[in-house]
């Protein structure tokens, strides 16, 4: 009894007065000369021995440039058809605005009151129901974690990934453009003629386009979904103040809001062409009975503001040209956002760093010695204390 008490008292000294290194060494020790550590060494070797297990380190993918563009076009279009708040509601939400809106304005005509109905008409077209495309900004957010993840892994570039966004969506927003201006063109009974159809059709697709890569930019720049749908809000709300309809063009304060705002706002290239291809070749009726028919395109000068100095065909190239400009952008952003993440990382671990030697617990030469890892010493040794033992 007396040899266990007293080898434990021994253990007890030795590793009160040993230091951590010491005492860490000993296990190291301890384990390289173990069954443990020969086990340890033996499946490694074994492990070794299997071919096949060469990790490679790649500095990118290795597929061609047009299958990683057509694989990712297959995988939007599956998650785009299969999500139904990405464009199915959307889609169904459009159908029903357009009733409404050709039972609003069904057979509007050509009288005198008819000019300023069809004005409000396009407007609303061009304006309120292209706001609604923001309704699939949560859905372009998860994408975009997505592609996050695998641009850090290399599977594909930012070219393919905006291509590619661009093609797969494309079959949804022609449908729903198409099918939204059919119904209204042909119950508000606009301007007949074939191409005059497939001329609104194609206008309110680019304008849709337009509003889906402006949203991309957007979701580029914020930080999350609620800062980016009310920025995104915001943004359409000022493009639609600037379009034409509730000021005219010419009326615009000619600084900042006609100069550049109204030349880069695609709503405004947009409700001019819709006006152009709607009024150009109609006569309407006069104020008072008797009077000549008042020709579209005096309407259009005088009472709407547009300019005749270009055709329709122009409106909708200046609306392309701004879908391609978004587009642009939102590459450049991604690139900066790829080459900044780096440097702000790396400035953001050197100010923790600056912050950390400011402590006295970090600094390596202190005026108060630490004691954390003072040698402990036995109650024995203490003065006025008694070890239990003795």
């Amino acid at each position: 009894m007396y040899c266990m008490q007293d080898t434990k008292v021994r253990c007890a000294s030795i590793l009160s007065c040993s230091t951590t290194a010491h005492i860490k060494g000993m296990l190291v020790n301890k384990f390289k000369s173990s069954k443990y550590a020969a086990a340890a060494r033996t499946k490694i070797k074994e492990i070794s021995t299997i071919k096949g297990l060469v990790v490679e380190r790649k500095s990118g993918s290795k597929a061609s440039w047009w299958k990683q563009l057509t694989t990712l076009t297959k995988r939007s279009v599956i998650n785009m058809s299969r999500d139904v708040g990405y464009y199915w509601l959307r889609i169904g939400v459009y159908i029903a605005v357009s009733i409404c809106v050709g039972t609003v304005f069904y057979d509007v005509g050509t009288s005198y009151r008819a000019m300023l109905a069809r004005g409000a008409c396009g407007g609303f077209i061009s304006g309120f129901m292209i706001f609604m495309s923001i309704g699939g900004f949560p859905s372009f957010i998860e994408e975009m974690k997505i592609f996050h993840r695998e641009r850090l892994n290399g599977h594909y570039g930012v070219g393919v990934f905006i291509l590619s966004n661009f093609l797969s969506s494309l079959p949804f927003l022609a449908f729903m453009s198409f099918s939204t201006a059919a119904i209204t063109y042909n119950m508000v009974k606009f301007h007949p003629g074939f191409f005059h159809q497939m001329y609104a059709c194609l206008d309110l697709l680019l304008s849709i386009a337009a509003v889906e890569s402006s949203m991309m930019v957007i979701a580029a720049v914020v930080p999350n979904f609620m800062m980016g749908i009310i920025i995104g809000a915001g943004f359409i709300g000022v493009m639609m103040m600037t379009a034409g309809f509730f000021r005219l063009l010419p009326e615009l304060p000619k600084v900042f809001w006609r100069y550049p705002v109204s030349y880069i706002n695609y709503m405004s290239w947009a409700l001019q062409g819709a006006y152009k291809n709607d009024m150009i070749g109609l006569e309407f009726d006069s104020e008072y009975e008797g009077e000549p028919k008042l020709p579209g395109e005096f309407i259009l000068s005088t009472v709407l503001g547009i300019s005749l100095d270009h055709s329709k065909w122009w409106d909708l190239a200046a609306v392309l040209a701004i879908i391609i400009a978004y587009r642009l952008l939102f590459f450049i952003i991604l690139k900066l956002k790829e080459q900044a993440k780096p440097m702000v990382r790396e400035l953001y671990t050197r100010r923790t760093l600056h912050h950390l030697k400011k402590r006295p617990s970090f600094r390596k030469t202190s005026p108060f010695p630490s004691k954390r890892h003072q040698p402990a010493h036995s109650l024995s040794s203490q003065e006025g204390l008694n070890s239990p033992l003795h």
